[in-house]
């Protein structure tokens, strides 16, 4: 879509982030935040304060929405122009039996080491451990009387 086609009432409508994404898209190249922004703010006719004052929220808007990428020396572009690898690095091969063998290992161990974290001794009653002890309960009505 081309920004020249959408008329003003319904650019007003949208949000910076979908502005962005038609310039970059119209533009065909990546830019710097900074010009980005500014293109924003022209093709929305809004005054030069405003890219002072709302610089960092559309840094945000445009880091936390996936349609954007941000590349080498703070330029960005469409997440859909650029092709992510994804390397997925492999471990020495482990035998099947040896990881069964430990795995078995594994859950005897954690599971006595489980009880001691999840149960407290119901028959310790030993009173130098009573958060409680020197609790005293003050009545509202006598202390009001006083």
């Amino acid at each position: 879509m081309n920004l020249k086609d959408i008329s003003k009432e319904e650019l007003q409508t949208m949000g910076y982030d979908e502005i962005a994404y038609l310039v970059l898209e119209n533009n065909k190249k990546k830019m710097k935040l900074l010009d980005l922004f500014k293109k924003v703010c022209e093709v929305l006719e809004l005054p030069e304060q405003t890219v002072e004052d709302r610089i960092a929220d559309f840094f945000e808007l445009l880091s936390i929405n996936k349609k954007f990428i941000l590349l080498k020396n703070g330029y960005w572009d469409l997440a859909i122009n650029h092709k992510q690898d994804i390397v997925v690095e492999e471990d020495e091969e482990i035998d099947s039996e040896e990881l069964e063998d430990d795995s078995e290992e594994d859950i005897e161990e954690e599971t006595d080491e489980d009880d001691d974290i999840f149960y407290d001794d119901l028959d310790d009653t030993d009173d130098e451990d009573d958060d409680l002890k020197d609790l005293v309960i003050i009545d509202e009505e006598e202390n009001l009387q006083e």
